[in-house]
């Protein structure tokens, strides 16, 4: 199976549609997280996201031994990492900046990143000090390429007003039952709820700026509530994932994925399963292309409506 690959925002990096989400990968062990690095390279997903917060820098690491990093192996893969959570607060300073990077630098064993991200916006942001880190970044050739995470359109714009380099990505929280950035447009003029613009019309912004979105938590319900697959409370999405599922050859997880593949912002999934078996099926996902209608069937199915 040959995963379809993407522009990532306005870089020069052809990822996949679909990457590998690494917070859980602290609790393997260095032969488990092998084999689930080398299934994902087998199925075209050499796209792999980090944070330094994940496993409190752990996840890192035992990636990297995992891979087994060498200058060889480096350059076959694109590698993202976040920063700026830390220990009840966030931040963005300067300082902070700078050390997360060269610390997780120093874990994942490489010269540089391909993306680092601010992982949450932080309320003290000084954009001067952001600005100063990622230049002294880019310039020392430690990361190629910047973006966020979790952040809106007037937070993105305040950064942008001093940086020196673009924002490529913006990492959100999406799923078919965590539509708000897509069902705020479908109520535009109504006097409804979901017609409340909760972030700053987030999906609009980012197609217009060539950013890229990366959906993480594609099949999860509310926020860490659960997963909606095969969840009794989600009867008839799931039903129509089995079906939908049945007609491509693919699992309800699959067709899920496919659903944010579908839609013309070209959305990249992080997906962070450790299970080698489950990434296989769900890899799948770029072989579908839904139409319209089973897009729509998917979306109503989940409990929202279509006026």
């Amino acid at each position: 199976m040959s995963m379809k690959r993407m522009k990532l925002g306005t870089s020069d990096l052809k990822v996949p549609q679909i990457a590998l989400g690494c917070m859980s990968m602290n609790k393997l062990s260095k032969p488990e997280a092998a084999k689930v690095i080398e299934n994902a390279l087998e199925h075209g997903i050499d796209f792999f996201d980090h944070a330094d917060i994940y496993g409190s820098g752990d996840s890192e690491s035992i990636f990297a031994e995992a891979i087994e990093m060498s200058p060889s192996v480096r350059e076959k893969i694109t590698i993202q990492t976040k920063t700026g959570i830390r220990d009840g607060y966030y931040d963005f300073s300067k300082e902070h900046i700078l050390k997360s990077a060269d610390e997780s630098l120093k874990r994942l064993k490489t010269d540089y990143l391909d993306v680092f991200l601010l992982h949450r916006p932080d309320a003290l942001v000084e954009p001067e000090e952001v600005a100063e880190a990622f230049t002294t970044l880019f310039e020392s050739g430690k990361v190629r390429h910047f973006g966020v995470s979790n952040h809106n359109p007037m937070q993105i714009e305040l950064l942008k007003k001093y940086l020196n380099q673009e924002l490529v990505v913006n990492q959100l929280q999406l799923s078919v039952t965590n539509t708000n950035m897509m069902r705020q447009g479908l109520y535009v003029n109504t006097p409804f709820d979901y017609a409340l613009n909760r972030d700053g019309s987030i999906l609009d912004y980012s197609r217009l700026n060539d950013m890229t979105i990366q959906a993480w938590s594609p099949f999860r319900y509310g926020y860490f509530e659960g997963f909606f697959i095969n969840h009794e409370d989600f009867k008839e999405l799931n039903i129509k994932l089995q079906e939908i599922g049945e007609k491509y050859g693919v699992t309800k997880s699959a067709v899920a994925v496919a659903w944010i593949l579908r839609h013309p912002a070209k959305i990249q999934t992080i997906v962070g399963t450790m299970t080698p078996e489950r990434l296989t099926n769900i890899a799948k996902a770029s072989t579908v292309e839904l139409t319209r209608e089973e897009w729509y069937e998917i979306y109503r199915s989940a409990g929202n409506q279509v006026l």
